[in-house]
């Protein structure tokens, strides 16, 4: 597993990459009650805006963490967004990307690194 920045975690599966966001983002975030997905077969470049997530605090963008398409998205959160609160590395991943050149991953924190990072 991999982690951004902006508090995202990726996981490789087979020849697709899971996002979601990190137990971390969720606490800061508070209750999450709205969350907005992007289409499948939606190309996306890194960095771009793919999801809103809105809180009790505050209206977050998941930007894409690399270039690809969307061919999955977890619709589960539409209808109970509160899932990015009680399993952020679980069950409440936002999309699946297929995507164009793996190797963006390599720019990205393990665990470790992220531990670190949030301090």
């Amino acid at each position: 597993m991999k982690f951004t920045e902006e508090h995202e975690w990726l996981r490789v599966e087979d020849d697709l990459v899971v996002v979601g966001i990190t137990e971390h983002a969720s606490e800061q975030l508070g209750d999450v009650v709205f969350v907005e997905l992007p289409d499948t077969g939606t190309e996306v470049t890194k960095d771009e805006e793919v999801c809103v997530i809105e809180s009790v605090k505050a209206a977050s963008d998941i930007l894409s963490p690399i270039d690809g398409e969307i061919v999955e998205v977890n619709e589960a959160l539409v209808d109970e967004p509160g899932k990015v609160n009680d399993d952020p590395i679980g069950d409440a991943w936002f999309f699946k990307i297929k995507p164009a050149d793996l190797s963006q991953m390599d720019d990205y924190m393990d665990e470790a690194a992220y531990k670190k990072f949030i301090g």
